[in-house]
């Protein structure tokens, strides 16, 4: 039935696209047409150049600022909801990190063409009023981007100052008593300055009990424009959240498995309020300058400086030593020392773990485009530079456990220590981590129809580990494609690519994380029979090593011979293959749809353990599809109406533990809807609400075999009311 039903849901979607094309093919694109893919627009996010997407042979996605507000996106890993083989928030909305996977992979985040989060848990999300569009590269991209994700990376493009006053203010009220107040506002100060400012002040609650998402954004920034050849650009950011974790960790029977109290409720807190927490600080500093010397050479310069700060302090339940039954008798062991169960299974091992956190970035990336002709009809874009980042991530922890009913949970019996952290603090990770690479790349364009994409690039990395050189290591990443327009409206074409990704950290058993390994080759075809239309189709085939996976391993002490140690470990190798297919089309009279399907089979090829072998990725789902449309309606000359909905659906997914789950614990399908209602009085008045999960469909995003699972994210309404100018 959930075949049949994404099968209906995308063949509906191709066949309103398909159909409609050739009934449309000498309109014109409509004037106030959101560009969604960026079929004419430049792919700066796979070429560092300014190549229209029908040139690169990959697939390029750039969802605007505009498009995402619509589908009512309040976190970055949101923006990404309507794109073809993209999971967004894999493990339920957590309040901690933008979780967005790419082909199966954890994808790396990018700010402005430089890697913007280096470590877990040491930096707070990035906000997604700060960003003009969200640019998602699949696959592997290390010839362009250094150290980066094997699946795909996303690159946030900051909102930029502009030579035109203008802006918006916004007020907000929602679900969860979410109150905001939101302002960008823009325009000259001089001939050559202009300036901009985004800020977002929030107070909000959230789906989980005493969890609070507040917030305070203000992201300043200037340009000077000399000349018509320069420009220099400034951005700054100040961002406080003080809120804490979303995701509880509920244990495996209680949730998705039965327990005979019942059902643990969706909204369970199980830490300590008021003590529990993810506050964290963020200070960024970016400098952009890019001069171009004559029409055929251009230089551009950046670099930017992270200081983040983050005390995160969190309760989680003991669901990892008996992911069956993880109730116990507190302090009861039996004559071979296992903790002796619960029989009303009610009282559970409840861990207090706090982190505090600081990291320091420094990155640079600079390069020189030249563009020649070897002959009247081949044209090149040859691209060469030099990117280094360095980062420093320390981390010092305390750890311990107490007991609670976590049917009927004492909250003060829980310890806060007079609101310090716990006693025997100790350094859990001090790492410093330096990369310099050197990449070269040559877009090769014959007689206006092929494009061929040639690069390579030089990757020297170190790591000291708590002042121990830990990683030495250099790689060589290649990258290659080609695409042609082989006829109207009609362009095929094929890629191979590379990745280097040396990890930060250490695994489970302490040993300094091997540099991630991958390759892909890519096949497709992108159908523009109009310049507002386009459907591009996708197969892929990637080969990764050292993929690190969650694991839980025993680590029996005197005093709990039940301790374990939750961690990371690295498998020799998984293979990630699949096909994508991803359609948008404005047609006139302002409808547009936005449809996608993925199928993703990601298997663990070769491993020390044997079970994992064949097995599909944790928390992987095979298939995945979306379908989003929108359509404006005038209601008088001053008064316009625009309705959006959509559905998106996410497959079951399954996760294997030898002992516990060996043929798979599976966490079923699920399709949620949106919906949007917009109107806009006299083009500066708006008034829109938006809701998100529209029928409130309760579900799990993932459940591990390791023993814990995720709330998926619950219902959220909320209305705007914005003066534009």
């Amino acid at each position: 039935m959930h075949r049949l039903r994404l099968t209906a849901l995308c063949g509906t979607a191709l066949t309103v696209l398909g159909v409609a094309f050739p009934a449309h093919a000498e309109e014109e694109q409509p004037a106030d047409a959101i560009i969604v893919t960026g079929a004419r627009a430049a792919s700066g996010a796979m070429t560092k150049t300014d190549t229209p997407a029908l040139q690169t042979p990959q697939p390029v996605t750039i969802v605007t600022d505009e498009l995402f507000t619509q589908q009512g996106a309040l976190s970055v890993s949101d923006t990404l909801r309507y794109v073809s083989g993209v999971q967004t928030n894999p493990y339920g909305r957590d309040s901690r990190i933008d979780g967005v996977k790419v082909r199966g992979v954890n994808a790396q985040q990018f700010r402005d063409g430089m890697r913007d989060v280096f470590s877990f848990y040491a930096t707070i999300p990035a906000d997604p009023y700060n960003f003009s569009a969200v640019q998602l590269v699949r696959g592997p991209a290390s010839v362009l981007f250094g150290q980066g994700s094997i699946g795909g990376l996303f690159n946030l493009v900051s909102k930029a100052p502009q030579f035109e006053t203008g802006g918006e203010v916004s007020v907000r009220y929602g679900s969860f008593d979410r109150k905001e107040v939101l302002a960008d506002l823009t325009g000259p100060l001089s001939d050559t300055l202009a300036a901009r400012i985004a800020a977002r002040v929030r107070d909000a609650d959230t789906q989980t009990d005493f969890v609070k998402d507040d917030r305070v954004m203000i992201a300043p920034s200037l340009t000077w424009r000399p000349s018509a050849q320069t420009d220099v650009t400034l951005l700054g950011l100040y961002q406080e959240d003080d809120g804490g974790s979303t995701a509880q960790f509920l244990p495996l029977v209680g949730t998705i498995l039965p327990n005979p109290n019942g059902k643990l409720r969706n909204d369970l807190f199980i830490g300590k309020p008021g003590w529990d927490r993810y506050d964290g600080r963020l200070l960024q500093g970016t400098g952009m300058i890019s001069h171009r010397f004559n029409d055929a050479v251009k230089i551009s310069l950046k670099a930017r400086y992270i200081d983040s700060d983050v005390d995160y302090r969190t309760h989680y339940p003991n669901s990892y030593a008996n992911p069956l039954n993880p109730y116990v008798l507190p302090g009861q062991v039996d004559a071979n020392g296992v903790a002796v169960p619960d029989p009303a299974m009610r009282i559970i091992g409840n861990y207090r773990q706090t982190s505090r956190a600081r990291m320091e970035i420094f990155s640079t990336d600079n390069n020189l485009q030249w563009n020649f002709n070897t002959g009247s009809q081949i044209e090149h874009v040859l691209l060469a530079g030099v990117d280094f980042s360095r980062s420093r991530v320390r981390k010092v922890d305390t750890f311990g456990e107490e007991y609670i009913d976590i049917y009927n949970i004492d909250y003060n019996a829980l310890q806060d220590f007079g609101g310090g952290v716990g006693p025997n603090p100790y350094l859990s990770d001090d790492t410093v981590q330096k990369q310099l690479g050197f990449y070269l790349q040559d877009q090769i364009r014959f007689a206006d129809r092929v494009s061929v994409v040639l690069g390579a690039r030089r990757d020297k990395v170190t790591t000291d580990s708590f002042g121990v050189r830990a990683l030495n290591e250099s790689a060589t990443t290649f990258r290659a494609g080609i695409i042609a327009d082989v006829a109207k409206g009609v362009s095929p074409f094929f890629s191979f690519t590379q990745s280097f990704d040396p990890i930060i950290g250490t695994t489970v058993d302490r040993t300094v994380f091997k540099p991630q390994r991958g390759r892909q080759f890519e096949a497709g075809v992108k159908l523009h029979p109009t310049d507002w239309a386009i459907l591009t189709v996708t197969g892929y085939h990637i080969t990764q090593t050292n993929t690190p996976v969650d694991v839980v391993i025993p680590a029996p002490t005197a005093n709990d011979p039940n301790a374990f140690t939750r961690g990371q470990r690295q498998v020799g190798e998984s293979t990630s293959k699949g096909i994508e297919v991803e359609g948008n089309a404005t047609f006139p009279g302002g409808l547009q749809i936005v449809a996608n399907f993925s199928y993703n089979d990601a298997a663990v090829s070769k491993s020390t353990y044997a079970y994992e072998i064949g097995k599909q990725m944790e928390n992987v789902p095979k298939y995945n599809a979306s379908l989003w449309a929108s359509r404006p309606f005038d209601l008088s000359d001053e008064l316009r109406l625009l309705l959006g909905g959509g559905a998106r659906y996410s497959g079951a997914n399954k996760s294997y533990s030898e002992s516990a789950f060996p043929n798979g614990l599976r966490t079923p399908s699920y399709t949620l809807v949106d919906a949007l209602a917009e109107l806009r009085w006299r083009e500066h008045w708006t008034f829109s609400v938006n809701a998100t999960n529209l029928l409130d469909k309760r579900f799990y995003s993932a459940c591990l075999a390791r023993g814990d699972c995720f709330m998926g994210e619950e219902r959220q309404v909320f209305g705007t009311v914005s003066y534009r100018f």
